[in-house]
């Protein structure tokens, strides 16, 4: 009886282990292609980074945000 358990049980959990290296190799690529674009948005037409948001700018961001929720 044993045996006829590992023989139902191996496959099962070989296709089980092949699903989840599957998922996981198929969400790492979009995550790595999300991050591309994300960097890809973040340069300018020149081809040079922009810089990050001034104070002024992340505050007055933050402002808007409140302002929308209330």
């Amino acid at each position: 009886m044993d045996g006829g358990i590992m023989q139902v049980g191996l496959p099962i959990l070989g296709i089980v282990a092949a699903a989840a290296v599957t998922f996981y190799a198929v969400s790492f690529d979009e995550i790595r292609k999300k991050s591309f674009r994300d960097f890809d948005e973040i340069a300018d037409e020149n081809g040079e980074f922009k810089s990050s948001l001034s104070s002024r700018e992340r505050r007055a961001r933050r402002q808007a945000d409140k302002k929308i929720k209330k």
